[in-house]
């Protein structure tokens, strides 16, 4: 019965604060700039309204840790001032107890951000985004335009029975529009040392027979003492190659707008490229898209903590206490995000350490008050 009751208590405060929390956030961050586009660049309201409906996603998903936040503080707050909290502690009711409804809401909430930032609001963001570009006749491509590099590699087995990778292959493109490499250099290390070059104008990749298209070229090859041994002009040659260049190049969205899965997959194709401070950057972003919704059992934890406490508070006090804490956790992640880039820890740790401290805060304040 207690279980239900604070249970039922916490979802009124919880809605009031998604709503709130996401009203505050997409008017700071979409409604004051979409007004000024309307005003001078002459932006459809159509449109505004469309793009207005994309962002509300991201926005929800930001507001549900904080909407815990306020539930749990305004709660139990109001449990202890109303001495109901009193009556359940002379009942032999712990405050481990206590907190459980708490952090039981907080996990379920964990679960629910988590499936919704991965299944909703990466796409919602990247719709926005087109969707703006386009109504603007912004000619941002949705691909990378230039110096598309590709690296690759051959595993061999060394005398000593370990394994090694050298280079077999090194493809780099000027520029790239959207259909055609455009500037391209291969360097062939397929053999030992150096042994092709191929220069081309541009080169487009063959889906139907898996392979790419080369045209206006010279190719090289390259003699064990290093010097021309043949050169071949050709108009077109079928020269085989991975599709991997051109699957570097037609990625280019941002991590907002990418699920996890698919940020993984975007680290699997830079790694070709020795991009080393990218690969770091979109590291630190999984770990922070997967700790972000534990933000809500932290949280939980910590607020109704702080509840339990004796004091008189309010609805205004609830949502000040709710902005120290936020704010708190999101310089912590300023802070993890710092030191992983200074090289002081690893990407796990850069990620999780607002969340790991929330929860340490929470477990701490538990096991104080229970004293």
């Amino acid at each position: 019965m207690m279980d239900r009751y604070i249970t039922t208590e916490l979802i009124a405060p919880f809605v009031f604060g998604v709503v709130a929390f996401t009203s505050i956030g997409i008017s700071t961050g979409v409604l004051l700039d979409l007004l000024r586009r309307v005003s001078d660049s002459g932006l459809p309201m159509s449109i505004a309204m469309q793009f207005f409906v994309l962002r509300l996603p991201y926005f929800v998903g930001l507001a549900f840790p904080m909407s815990m936040v306020l539930a749990c503080l305004l709660v139990y707050g109001r449990l202890s001032s109303d001495s109901e909290l009193i009556a359940l502690r002379s009942c032999g009711v712990s405050i481990y107890r206590l907190v459980a409804p708490a952090v039981i809401i907080g996990l379920i909430m964990s679960g629910i951000t988590f499936a919704f930032n991965e299944a909703v609001v990466p796409a919602a963001n990247l719709k926005a985004s087109q969707l703006l570009d386009q109504a603007l006749n912004k000619n941002k491509p949705s691909f990378k335009e230039r110096n598309i590099l590709y690296r690759e590699s051959k595993t061999i087995r060394l005398p000593s029975g370990e394994k090694d990778e050298l280079l077999s292959r090194l493809f780099y493109a000027r520029e790239f529009d959207g259909q055609q490499m455009k500037g391209l250099t291969i360097l062939d290390f397929s053999q030992k040392g150096l042994n092709q070059i191929v220069a081309s104008d541009s080169a487009k990749w063959n889906a139907e027979e898996k392979t790419w298209d080369f045209f206006n070229g010279t190719i090289y090859v390259v003699a064990p003492n290093g010097s021309y041994r043949n050169i071949v002009r050709f108009d077109r040659q079928q020269i085989q190659l991975p599709r991997t260049p051109l699957d570097i190049a037609k990625t280019a969205r941002d991590s907002e707008e990418m699920t996890i899965a698919e940020i993984r997959q975007y680290i699997d194709l830079i790694g070709q490229t020795g991009n080393q401070k990218e690969i770091r950057k979109m590291r630190l972003r999984i770990e922070q898209k997967s700790s972000m919704p534990f933000a809500c059992l932290a949280f939980g934890l910590v607020a109704a903590t702080l509840g339990i406490r004796p004091q008189r508070s309010g609805r205004a006090a609830g949502f000040g206490l709710t902005l120290i804490i936020v704010v708190s956790y999101y310089a912590l992640m300023v802070a993890g995000q710092i030191i992983y880039q200074a090289g002081l820890v690893n990407a796990f740790i850069g990620g999780w350490l607002p969340t790991l401290v929330a929860l340490t805060a929470g477990i701490v304040l538990v096991v104080k008050l229970n004293r």
